[in-house]
């Protein structure tokens, strides 16, 4: 399932696309790859889920270390004491029966495309509670993953360059304000704006503003807002 992000982001924020994070070169495996191969490639790999591809590299299913789980658990000979087989859902009695790629993926996969939002990548992950996704071209076909260690990677932005967005992109270029009337403080990703904006509208979107830029954790307004006339 190829899912697309179509939110517009102001001119005052940072945009980073899947793209710029990714990684592009991955491993993937075919329908007919053994059960015990896929647990190796995780293990080796480091990754927490593999892109399940056809002949034509498109990406037509994912298995993860969570879709390997339910055969361990119900061929370990717990669930005669435990009623576990009783708890598990149907799909996962059939993964726990799989030996191959085939009978152990999900599928359809969900997928970003390479300019999708960096924001609307985490919004699938946190949705779908996945901790990485397949990358695929306009075609379908396996371009990377990215993972959420990809996606926190944004806040690892320095306090310094933050300040300097906030001063000169948002504050001077978006709303043509004097930034000598702030003061902005950045410490660990975390702003304080302070000062007097010319208007009450002025102010309440410099903030709304500042909360989307990346690599932002938390705003907190100060603002001394000018009381309606």
């Amino acid at each position: 399932m190829n899912v697309e992000g179509s939110r517009k982001e102001g001119i005052g924020t940072m945009i980073t696309k899947v793209a710029d994070v990714m990684t592009a070169n991955v491993t993937a495996v075919r329908v007919g790859t053994p059960f015990k191969e896929i647990a190796a490639r995780l293990r080796e790999q480091q990754a927490s889920a593999l892109p399940v591809v056809d002949g034509n590299g498109k990406v037509i299913g994912v298995v993860s270390e969570a879709d390997l789980m339910p055969k361990e658990a119900l061929e370990a000979g717990f669930e005669s004491h435990t009623g576990l087989s009783a708890l598990l859902h149907r799909e996962e009695l059939a993964k726990a029966k799989g030996e191959t790629a085939a009978g152990l993926m999900s599928r359809p996969a969900v997928t970003v495309h390479p300019f999708s939002f960096l924001s609307y990548a985490a919004h699938l992950m946190y949705e779908n509670r996945m901790r990485s996704l397949p990358v695929v071209d306009m075609d379908g076909r396996l371009a990377g993953m990215i993972s959420r260690a990809d996606v926190l990677n944004v806040f690892s932005r320095p306090d310094d360059d933050i300040r300097r967005h906030i001063t000169d992109k948002v504050i001077y270029d978006q709303y043509g304000t004097d930034p000598a009337a702030f003061t902005v403080t950045v410490t660990d990703g975390v702003v304080t704006l302070a000062g007097t904006p010319e208007s009450a509208s002025v102010g309440h979107n410099i903030v709304s503003t500042v909360r989307r830029i990346e690599g932002v954790v938390a705003v907190h307004d100060r603002l001394n807002y000018p009381r309606a006339q």
